[in-house]
């Protein structure tokens, strides 16, 4: 029997128009990022699992993807660890690392930091870089959560300045002003995070504290709460944050409060302080469009995020985040460069993808640039040869042409072929075509026709 086609849960494929919507998306991004300063890199799909295991903290590290290495791979666990280890006490990590010594990368961050390290006397810092690639993660597919997607990322490192934080800002709304999407970005410090683990008698906890945080938005205060009990952290410490759940106020009414709790902690007054200036600097920027929010109860719980936090929700479309990324200060410093530090972004195409299509954003964009603009229809083979130079005029002036390949009896079948491409003009030639040089061209969406040569068509497209 024939194998039924099918693909692994949690990716898709694209159709042409599902593409050329997507490609919108990515050319709009790009263009925001190169307005900035960026500049583009690419990184390997495989990364060492030494690369990546560790980098995202125990959860984190159950979704990545591992390689198992090729040939009889059993075969070469029993040969070297067969005498030595009880396989009915084992791990699955312990296990996929006996086997595997590479990974499908978790994001391009890690990459990126790997990438610096491996070539920094190449770069010149700060180095502004962005990478527009797929990443892979072993969660459970759902709407908005895929197993393959693709992200967009900007990162400046090399670079302290709270300039980096302000601009990044600025891009998220550029890139959603320019896309149509309304969004909150919401903003946070890890050493704000740092500073309440402190003060509440817990800083020893502060991995499990950000972790179960960042659920709030998925499971609840009450989940969040018993989270964070059943991981060890006192009741009295869960008691002293639940007032912080339900800030209200102005970004600077919520950071005042914020910095009574946090007087005696010096580490959660200096990430207040960094927040000031960043929302007193976005406050004197006119034209962004975007809600921008002190959210303190953003966690992200990626390990290595030691400042600003970013997180870019949809306004009108219940998904998860769409953007997020923060500063890390020391990320080189596991693959010994330390005390680098960046900051960054990454936007999350797919969800940007199913936002706009939610919304109905699509119908309004031109894609004439992307697609084709101009057919050359015909009515046999001296005819469509007679095509050939015509279009290669035309492709020539940067107007995207095709000519229609096959001979067939009907014209009307090379319109309907135009219709399902939504092309919108039509070049017909015919003999008498062929002796005069002016051809028939058609408006596919008003259905006017007129007589126009090939330098009066490039003309009117262009």
């Amino acid at each position: 029997m024939a194998q039924k086609p099918s693909i692994p849960r949690g990716t898709r494929d694209f159709s042409p128009v599902e593409m050329v919507r997507r490609n919108y998306i990515f050319d709009t991004i790009r263009t925001v990022f190169q307005r900035y300063g960026y500049q583009p890199i690419e990184t390997p799909a495989m990364e060492n699992l030494s690369t990546l295991m560790g980098k995202y903290g125990e959860e984190g590290d159950k979704l990545l993807y591992k390689i198992i290495d090729s040939g009889d791979f059993w075969d070469f666990v029993i040969r070297e660890h067969g005498e030595t280890i009880d396989f009915t006490k084992i791990t699955s990590s312990q296990l996929a690392l006996m086997v595997s010594e590479k990974g499908l990368r978790y994001d391009l961050t890690v990459p990126f930091a790997r990438y610096v390290v491996q070539y920094q006397s190449q770069i010149s810092f700060p180095f502004k870089r962005y990478q527009i690639q797929p990443v892979w993660r072993a969660d459970k597919p759902q709407k908005g959560r895929y197993r393959e997607f693709y992200q967009c990322d900007a990162d400046v490192i090399g670079s302290d300045s709270l300039l980096n934080e302000i601009e990044l800002t600025q891009m998220i709304d550029e890139v959603f002003g320019r896309l149509g999407v309304s969004v909150t970005i919401k903003i946070n410090n890890r050493k704000i995070l740092s500073g309440i683990a402190e003060v509440i008698g817990e800083k020893d906890r502060i991995v499990d504290i950000t972790v179960a945080i960042d659920k709030l938005d998925k499971i609840g205060e009450e989940k969040v709460m018993e989270e964070l009990l059943a991981k060890g952290v006192s009741k009295p410490a869960v008691d002293k944050l639940k007032p912080l759940f339900r800030l209200q106020g102005t970004n600077q009414e919520k950071l005042n409060s914020i910095a009574n709790l946090l007087s005696e902690s010096e580490t959660g007054l200096k990430g207040i302080n960094e927040l000031e200036y960043v929302f007193s600097a976005l406050s004197h920027i006119s034209h962004l469009t975007s809600h921008i929010s002190l959210d303190i109860t953003l966690a992200r719980g990626l390990n290595y995020y030691t400042g600003a936090i970013f997180e870019v929700k949809a306004n009108d479309v219940q998904i998860g985040s769409i953007c997020g990324g923060g500063r890390y200060d020391d990320l080189t410093g596991i693959f010994g460069l330390p005390n680098v530090s960046g900051v960054g972004i990454s936007f999350g195409i797919d969800r940007i993808f199913d936002v706009m299509n939610e919304l109905n954003l699509f119908d309004k964009i031109d894609y004439t640039s992307q697609t084709t603009k101009l057919l050359f229809a015909h009515f046999g083979e001296k005819e469509r040869d007679f095509c050939i130079p015509l279009a290669a005029k035309a492709r020539a002036a940067g107007i995207n042409t095709e000519i229609y390949p096959d001979v067939v009896k009907k014209i009307s079948k090379q319109f309907d072929y135009a219709n399902k491409k939504q092309i919108p003009y039509v070049a017909v030639v015919g003999s008498d075509e062929m002796q005069s040089g002016v051809l028939g061209l058609k408006n596919m969406g008003t259905g006017e026709q007129k007589k126009m040569k090939i330098e009066e068509i490039i003309h009117l497209l262009k």
